[in-house]
């Protein structure tokens, strides 16, 4: 699957650069950051996909292309402002653009629109032809207006493109973003799954190019029937036909019935008119296909029905009876012959079958399998039984609240034989939230050089506030011509050894400390000696120290 994406990736970048008309001008790649990024494909992070996907495609890119690289929700989580052009328009630009890649993080929220037009802005679209390639996995969360979007900058560009390609978004979600390339006169793309990533790269690759102006019409031709190929698709024998949602797929059959090249995709209710002779059709509809070989006669019109043979799932994921539904739960679907996720408050059409559904809130998991038949509806909440932990660390007790440096670990209270604890999730930075099963924990707290834990206690349904307190307080250094530092508690063991607490390089430093007495050891840049200082951490306080 690894090479798959990585090639699909690569077709997809170069399709952008070559069928999209890029080559030799200035591009923007976009790439999503946001935490849904950690989502897998067939057990491997998306984000580890798109990295190496980058690292492949741009090695392929010509030498005179000026291609740039922007990415949101990468540095701050909860942030709509999080979007950073990290990798300006330039020739030769491979290399920073996957080290930049490489290095960032994927944490934050989806400003797409904002990210769209910064882009744009950056390319100077109002004076140079521009093009933007954004590549998402989420839709927009920062309340920006994507189809106003592309709308803006199409009227107001000298010639501005946005390409857009849904990364693992299902079929309603990419209808919401799709018009932002639509009304640029641009591609939309979605890869939702294997097949979908296949054919919608030979559609694109194979399209023609820009052709002349065509000549004047010819004279009318007499009447003719407006259409002779009009399908419709149902889940069930005997239910209403299904027009909107649905997708078709004409292609030329083979000699041996097989598919052969592609026709035309089409959406939503079909009419139309293919040319006498022999065609595969592909009805499709969520996760439910149906396929028929159809042919075509001169003077003929044909209405064939299409079968999915499959139901309708409708799922509210919650965290606990009665709450908002979890807009962040994981969604896994097994069905007959295939398996796809998603994400949030779900629609899915799935083939008739036992539907084994996974839903994870957190770190809450159940899994549960629902007999659907043809034709059939089901809605229905999925609980998934997590109470919620509130993580705080404060320097004294009601004291001032520890702020960016503060990571967490939360542990199972009951330890193992070996006397260690299993680690059920982390997260960092002051006011983070857990989604938790019920039951005993211990909280696992470190702000610099202070470590501590404390036990709490999660109920189905309930908030609990985890605010712990550090006892500590902060030293800060400056030490002109020093190299580094070293501090160690005061008291010596027995064997009249000090226990070191942290270390640092240069001439300042600070950090937090537990309270108590300490000895700051500090080596300089020359050949004068190492000096010691003592000094004293009080809880809640700060302590300057100068050191010469």
């Amino acid at each position: 699957m690894a090479g798959l994406i990585r090639s699909v990736a690569a077709a997809l970048l170069l399709l952008s650069m070559t069928s999209f008309g890029f080559a030799a001008n200035k591009v923007i790649i976009i790439l999503d950051a946001s935490g849904s990024m950690w989502a897998q494909i067939d057990g491997k992070p998306k984000l580890e996909i798109a990295r190496e996907s980058l690292r492949t495609v741009l090695q392929s890119v010509p030498a005179d292309d000026e291609i740039g690289f922007m990415a949101y929700g990468h540095r701050t989580k909860g942030s709509c402002d999080d979007i950073e052009l990290i990798v300006p328009p330039q020739a030769g630009s491979a290399s920073a653009i996957s080290s930049a890649a490489d290095s960032m993080k994927f944490l934050g929220k989806t400003p797409l629109t904002a990210a769209v037009k910064q882009a744009a802005e950056a390319l100077k679209y109002t004076e140079d032809k521009a093009t933007v390639v954004l590549i998402t996995d989420g839709l927009e969360t920062c309340g920006g207006d994507p189809c106003a979007l592309g709308k803006e900058l199409k009227e107001s560009g000298v010639d501005f493109t946005a390409d857009v390609v849904g990364f693992g978004l299902t079929a309603d979600e990419g209808k919401q973003i799709a018009c932002l390339a639509e009304n640029t006169g641009g591609k939309y793309i979605q890869a939702s799954d294997e097949k979908a990533l296949q054919e919608a790269l030979v559609e694109t690759v194979a399209a023609p190019a820009p052709t002349p102006e065509p000549a004047p019409a010819p004279a009318p031709e007499p009447a003719k029937p407006e259409f002779n190929f009009m399908p419709s698709v149902v889940l069930a024998e005997g239910d209403d036909p299904i027009t909107d949602g649905n997708v078709w797929e004409v292609y030329k059959a083979k000699s041996d019935g097989t598919r052969g090249e592609s026709v035309t995709t089409e959406y939503g209710a079909y009419k139309g008119n293919l040319e006498p002779g022999d065609y595969v059709v592909v009805a499709t509809d969520g996760q439910a296909k149906a396929e028929q070989k159809i042919k075509i006669e001169a003077g003929q019109a044909y209405q064939p029905l299409f079968i999915l043979n499959a139901g309708k799932l409708i799922l509210h994921p919650r965290p606990s009876p009665g709450a908002d539904i979890a807009g962040g739960a994981i969604l896994e679907f097994a069905y007959p012959g295939d398996h796809t996720t998603t994400y949030g408050d779900t629609k899915v059409i799935l083939p008739a079958g036992e539907e084994k559904v996974t839903v994870t809130i957190g770190s809450g998991t159940i899994t549960e399998t629902i007999p659907l038949a043809a034709g059939q509806t089901i809605e229905k909440d999925m609980i998934v039984g997590v109470g919620k932990a509130k993580a705080n660390a404060f320097y004294t007790q009601g004291g001032e609240k520890a702020g960016a440096d503060v990571s967490w670990k939360v542990y199972k209270a009951a330890k193992k034989l070996d006397g260690t604890r299993d680690q059920v999730t982390y997260a960092y930075g002051p006011d983070s939230q857990f989604d938790l099963p019920p039951g005993d924990y211990v909280m696992g707290v470190d702000v610099q050089a202070v470590s501590t834990e404390q036990p709490f206690s999660v109920t189905v349904g309930q908030m609990t506030d985890v605010n712990v307190t550090l006892n500590a307080g902060v030293v800060a250094v400056d030490a002109p011509g020093a190299d580094g530092f070293k501090i160690f508690e005061a008291k010596k063991n027995i064997q009249g050894e000090r226990k070191q607490a942290t270390y640092a390089y240069g001439e300042k430093m600070q950090t937090t400390l537990a309270a108590g007495d300490y000895v700051l050891v500090t080596n300089f840049t020359t050949d004068k000696a190492d000096k010691e200082t003592p000094f004293t951490i009080k809880a809640g306080e700060r302590n300057e120290l100068t050191v010469q």
